[in-house]
């Protein structure tokens, strides 16, 4: 009994430990990607239109449906990358836009996230935003 007990609580470690490297969280446990992870505009641009385009717009210049992310409201000083984990993961209550509010987008986990970020940080940037 007594090693099956311990058998369950080392797998369950493993797999804690194992989930562990695959995504990380900020202090408030927020799932974001290892610090290691290097995010690709281009697979970003990708998911961006999966999963995004559809209310903020071909090349996220806004739609009817939600606002612009080429947009200097959404610039890193002001939304960083952090804000954009958070609505992907918890979504957000209107408050810059009278688009209503975003629902979370569960679909895209963090790592795809970091993607997304990056390409509309480029685009951004390409836009003279930042």
């Amino acid at each position: 009994m007594k090693s099956l007990v311990l058998l369950s609580i080392v797998c369950v470690l493993f797999v804690a430990c194992n989930n562990q490297s695959k995504t990380s969280s900020d202090a408030s446990g927020l799932p974001i990607p290892p610090k290691d992870f290097v995010a690709n505009a281009i697979n970003g641009k990708a998911l961006y239109q999966q999963h995004c385009q559809l209310c903020h717009g071909k090349e996220a210049k806004g739609s009817r449906q939600g606002p612009p992310l080429i947009h200097k409201i959404y610039e890193p000083n002001h939304h960083a990358d952090l804000s954009f984990y958070m609505a992907v993961n918890r979504g957000v209550q209107s408050h810059h836009w009278k688009f209503g509010n975003m629902p979370a987008i569960p679909g895209v986990n963090p790592k795809q996230a970091a993607h997304i970020i990056r390409y509309i940080r480029q685009e951004q940037k390409a836009a003279g935003i930042f």
